[in-house]
């Protein structure tokens, strides 16, 4: 995985941390600590911006629910570096840029034997919570089976709490 940062004192370095952590599976209740209460999450299945923490952790507790991607199986199950690898999937960051306030995260996973690819850009305040969260994904056919998986999820956890 490439790495790039800026120097390590930018808050942005400890979000992604945290964040990694989170998917990790480390930090479970990270998502209070890491976003601002008037953070926006760009969906790429949603026209509009969400607005606000609760429906942020919403969205991003579904898509770690839904998106972790199919099991690794013969070559590819050693290749995702435990520190930005989601447990039990295929999901992995392949690529991570960092520069001021801002990240951007380019992950691929596979769901269902499809190729997903995607970035995370990722933007925190001098305190060190994120204040945008948008997601970017491709090809196609891609951006249609997430906007299933990630319906399919809300509507599981809408009607399970």
């Amino acid at each position: 995985m490439r790495r790039d940062t800026g120097p390590m004192s930018e808050p942005i370095a400890a979000v992604i941390d945290t964040w990694h952590e989170f998917l990790r599976g480390t930090r479970p209740d990270a998502l209070d600590e890491l976003l601002d209460d008037d953070v926006v999450f760009h969906s790429p299945i949603v026209f509009t911006p969400q607005r606000g923490k609760a429906i942020t952790t919403l969205y991003l507790t579904a898509a770690t629910q839904a998106l972790p991607g199919d099991a690794p199986t013969g070559d590819d199950a050693g290749d995702h570096p435990a520190d930005v690898a989601m447990p039990g999937g295929s999901f992995r960051y392949t690529k991570q840029v960092l520069s001021g306030d801002t990240a951007v995260l380019e992950f691929e996973t596979t769901i269902d034997g499809l190729y997903v690819n995607g970035v995370d850009i990722i933007r925190c305040n001098p305190d060190g919570r994120i204040v945008e969260f948008r997601v970017m994904i491709r090809p196609l056919q891609a951006v249609n089976l997430v906007h299933r998986q990630m319906a399919a999820m809300l509507e599981s956890m809408s009607s399970s709490g």
